[in-house]
């Protein structure tokens, strides 16, 4: 990016992470629990970082496997593996793979993943990203714009853990960090 697109970017997720805050803190729909609203005073995120939005093409299966994803309740939720990303994070190679849910008809891909900042700088069971889908199947992959899951902030949600091919082996120091500490 060059430096007005950089500073563009830059503005539209601090943009973003202020109306999230504003939600969380205001919102009817919030999943922050009634009792901690009045001390809250916004999600902690990790500095924004422009090498961690990554252009890249998604290699789409050419038969989508129905798979059974855990969740934080102990059941399970039925998504498609669509395809997947491979993305170059800090040097390394990783491939990501994409789900949409199989009971809803959504046009996102879902990228539920761990890394190895999950539970010591970021929630341990997982963080998410959503992207509407690109018919060219061309993405940015932005973890600038990873949040956590809402059973993160409330028992009262029940969320899905990332398959064990999303536990990526490197850190990703972008978007949410822990809400708890």
């Amino acid at each position: 990016m060059d430096a007005q697109d950089l500073a563009t970017w830059q503005r539209a997720l601090l943009r973003y992470r202020h109306e999230k805050d504003e939600f969380f803190r205001l919102g009817a729909e919030s999943p922050i629990p009634q009792g901690e609203k009045a001390v809250f005073r916004g999600l902690k995120y990790f500095e924004p970082d422009s090498g961690l939005r990554v252009e890249a093409r998604l290699h789409r299966y050419t038969d989508p496997e129905a798979i059974m994803v855990s969740t934080s309740r102990g059941t399970r939720q039925i998504f498609n593996r669509v395809g997947y990303f491979e993305l170059s994070i800090g040097g390394t190679v990783v491939l990501v793979n994409s789900y949409q849910a199989a009971e809803k008809d959504e046009p996102t891909l879902f990228i539920p993943f761990r890394d190895s900042t999950s539970g010591s700088e970021s929630y341990g069971a997982a963080r998410y990203l959503d992207m509407e889908v690109e018919h060219d199947d061309e993405y940015a992959v932005d973890f600038n714009y990873a949040y956590n899951p809402y059973c993160a902030y409330s028992e009262d949600y029940v969320c899905p853990l990332p398959p064990r091919e999303n536990w990526l082996k490197v850190s990703i120091r972008a978007g949410e960090k822990k809400y708890h500490d």
